[in-house]
């Protein structure tokens, strides 16, 4: 089966196209992780969006918070930030507000490693969308949004 077979076999009904959507989008993430873990040298996919987080966040943030943030469990979190942190590009420390939590925060070198990967990271983004209109590209996003707040919605039911 080809991923054209999949879009074929499913296009027929909005029940098969949920189905097909989901797919696509688990095809996709680990797609997207298999490109950028070969394209992104020193750090993983999952790695270079927690440093991402913790660059673009004005304060530093908890393992928690970026769990949710990210999608996924504090003690996944731990073990991505554990591998910057042996990298030198953050710092791990118990939180000033609650010594219970676990802070991370982002070294000099993760700036420096951003300022040497923006240019790569922005033109394979730039390739990524390159068959996008702007106007698709906000429709895109603007649907990515309602698609996030559906997740919410489940994880508010299983909470």
């Amino acid at each position: 089966m080809e991923i054209s077979d999949l879009v074929q076999r499913f296009s027929d009904s909005p029940e098969h196209q949920y189905k097909a959507i989901f797919s696509l989008l688990m095809i996709t993430a680990n797609r997207l992780q298999t490109v950028f873990d070969h394209e992104i040298p020193q750090v993983t996919l999952k790695q270079f969006m927690l440093l991402t987080l913790v660059c673009q966040s004005e304060e530093a943030m908890t393992l928690t918070h970026l769990g949710k943030l990210l999608g996924c469990s504090r003690q996944n979190v731990k073990k991505l930030a554990e591998a910057l942190q042996r990298k030198g590009f953050v710092s791990l420390h118990p939180s000033a507000a609650d010594s219970r939590a676990a802070v991370i925060e982002a070294t000099s070198a993760a700036e420096e490693y951003f300022n040497s990967m923006g240019v790569l990271f922005q033109q394979r983004l730039k390739q990524l969308f390159a068959d996008f209109s702007d106007a698709e590209t906000e429709q895109f996003f603007r649907m990515m949004i309602q698609f996030l707040t559906s997740i919410d919605n489940l994880e508010g039911e299983i909470q």
